[in-house]
């Protein structure tokens, strides 16, 4: 019988967490554990910087095209940011996850709340990294060796407003040791992926093996 996962649908999966909760790498780990997991590329207002590619890097808009879209329900999650638009677009989302594709987002817990009540709600999988501690936290903000100290200072008050929001994910995960977390984390996508909403061939599945079950009864 055919595998019924060829038939599923995608998830819309949103990673969210404190600045050096580990999120990064394990949404790079993700992708090398299943290339076909895409990022989902966001729209912005902004002009491109050299060397980025229209549709790659991001969908560069006017901001009277952006608005439209957002109007005409084009938006999963937008926001304001330094005099700019950033978004993410619904079509291609929506294509992908009718493929049976699972696109993968990088937003705070603003945009995840955004996407968790558009019209692809029903397909969300939405997972917060924690820190194991606060103490941690700032110790792998210090020894990435990337922002002068104003910076990781700055990065230490966002965390706090960002973690109060925990309890409007589906699942959370204490990052204490990246490989166990990065095993729940592939754990948690393949369960979401075999829900009974997310296969849509299901009944027509049942139909046949009914229709066995009444041929051989005979």
């Amino acid at each position: 019988m055919q595998n019924r996962l060829e038939n599923r649908r995608g998830l819309l999966i949103i990673l969210s967490s404190p600045s050096g909760a580990g999120k990064s790498t394990l949404s790079k780990r993700l992708r090398e554990w299943d290339p076909t997991i895409s990022f989902s590329v966001s729209a912005t207002t902004r002009q491109p910087r050299a060397g980025e590619v229209d549709g790659e890097d991001y969908h560069f808009m006017s901001e009277d095209a952006f608005k439209a879209s957002v109007t005409e329900d084009g938006m999963l999650e937008h926001a304001h940011v330094f005099g700019n638009f950033y978004g993410s677009p619904k079509a291609p989302v929506q294509a992908a996850i009718e493929k049976g594709k699972d696109v993968l987002f990088d937003v705070d817990w603003q945009g995840a709340q955004q996407i968790s009540r558009s019209s692809l709600q029903d397909h969300v999988l939405s997972i917060f990294v924690l820190p194991p501690s606060i103490k941690e936290l700032r110790r792998r903000l210090e020894s990435r060796g990337q922002d002068a100290p104003e910076v990781i200072q700055k990065r230490m008050s966002k965390s706090w407003d960002e973690i109060s929001h925990w309890d409007g994910y589906d699942y959370v995960l204490v990052n204490d040791n990246l490989d166990v977390t990065f095993e729940r984390l592939k754990a948690i996508i393949s369960a979401e992926r075999l829900k009974l909403s997310q296969q849509p061939g299901m009944m027509d599945f049942i139909r046949g093996l009914n229709k066995e079950f009444i041929e051989v009864e005979k």
